[in-house]
């Protein structure tokens, strides 16, 4: 913008987001707003603006949900979907910015065949695609040989070069993104070169050591092993407040992980849809796309915390507000102290299976109940497949009863079992 007249607002330009009149602006303005604001802080943060779309908890955490709730709010429309007609496009066009058409294409490769074989969504594809651009840019920065060719089976480097090259890759990454950003980094290289040896398009995996060198704790979710059914309802009887009830309800009951728990929105929660058999929480994006998670127990929980709310003047429809965040809402990490807190309230051991319990383990109690629940489902129809002549409970499971019906057992199965932790 050279002129006033040319400005998307006349507060234009700004220094920050808390500067942006967001329900003010057209679309127009409001692409400025992501050009100038949001893209440089995603680049902070080791992501592309045009190619890795930011999730609602990014940008409420960094002070972007005026954005969201504008779009949602005046222009009838989702940030999901309002990001997707203004960079979508522009997935076919990705530009790797490197020369060698070899690397490219072992890239394009594995992320074709992770999509089809395993169902990846197209967010997680752009996801690995960023990671593994910044990779072999990287790499192509230090090194004089490229990626691929510096594994070719065929090839004439040796093995300790390849090594050398991807762990200077490395270095130069670590001087430019978070660390956190550099494991995600790590995890995607490394099984790209995974995918490469098996395929016998490699002599070598070039990250073996980096996360010894790194001291990365690739096994700490093994450290995190789900709270039982007497440790949720110790937590159900210590919580004294509807907020305090809903978080548990959040975390044990529809197993949210924190920053979602911290984000959730009055206008994500569908209690009487017309395209469900029961009450649902409405995600636009989540870690594997677009989804929702069933409120198989604790509507009415959710119910008298939003009654709780609707006589602050000020609320914005979060369920867990906060004034003094630029988001309107909580972040993670209070989500993570309210827990503690709770956990010391509820008499919890100080350490389970090993680690200091954290919100990850209830998200576990939840996946534990649902697995539990498949495995009953499937001893139940095992009964009758017996009864049928058939040798596998799958094939009944599969063939012999409608997706309706799937459904409706597996959601009474969980009910039950959630049932077992919060009615005790």
């Amino acid at each position: 913008m050279s002129d006033v007249d040319s400005a998307p607002h006349e507060t234009y330009p700004w220094a920050s987001a808390a500067d942006v009149p967001w329900t003010l602006l057209d679309q127009d303005g409001l692409r400025v707003a992501y050009d100038e604001l949001v893209a440089p802080a995603l680049r902070e943060d080791g992501q592309h603006p045009r190619t890795d779309r930011p999730t609602h908890e990014w940008l409420s955490t960094n002070g972007f949900r005026g954005l969201t709730y504008a779009l949602r709010r005046y222009h009838d429309t989702t940030f999901a979907t309002w990001w997707d007609e203004e960079f979508g496009a522009e997935d076919d066009e990705f530009d790797w910015e490197i020369a060698d058409e070899a690397t490219i294409e072992a890239c394009e490769d594995y992320l074709d065949r992770r999509q089809r074989s395993r169902e990846w969504s197209d967010e997680t594809v752009r996801t690995h695609r960023t990671r593994l651009a910044q990779y072999v840019r990287a790499h192509d920065a230090v090194a004089t040989i490229a990626p691929i060719a510096a594994v070719d089976p065929e090839g004439t480097t040796p093995e300790a070069d390849a090594i050398d090259a991807c762990w200077d890759a490395f270095v130069r990454l670590d001087e430019r993104v978070t660390r956190r950003t550099l494991h995600r980094i790590y995890r995607t290289v490394r099984a790209w070169y995974s995918y490469l040896g098996q395929r016998r398009r490699a002599t070598c995996n070039p990250t073996d050591g980096l996360d010894d060198h790194y001291a990365w704790d690739v096994d700490r979710d093994a450290r995190n092993p789900a709270l039982d059914v007497d440790h949720v309802r110790a937590l159900v009887e210590a919580a004294d407040s509807d907020r305090v009830r809903l978080l548990v309800t959040a975390l044990c009951a529809w197993g949210l992980r924190s920053g979602e728990v911290a984000a959730l929105h009055v206008e994500q929660l569908v209690f009487e849809p017309e395209d469900a058999p029961g009450p649902y929480i409405q995600f636009d994006e989540r870690k594997n796309g677009p989804g929702s998670v069933a409120m198989l127990y604790g509507a009415q929980t959710a119910r008298e915390r939003i009654a709780a709310l609707t006589d602050r003047e000020d609320w914005e429809g979060y369920l867990f507000p906060s004034r003094r965040s630029q988001s309107g809402h909580v972040t993670p990490t209070t989500i993570r102290q309210w827990f503690d807190d709770l956990c010391v309230d509820a008499g919890l051991p100080a350490a389970i299976g090993g680690s200091k319990p954290v919100p990850q383990m209830a998200r576990r109690f939840w996946y534990d109940r649902y697995t539990s629940t498949l495995e009953d489902l499937l001893e139940h129809v095992g009964e009758v497949a017996a009864e049928q002549g058939s040798a596998s409970a799958e094939v009944v499971l599969r063939d012999y009863l409608s997706d309706k019906r799937r459904r409706e057992l597996r959601r009474e199965a969980m009910r039950e079992k959630l049932a077992e932790a919060f009615e005790g």
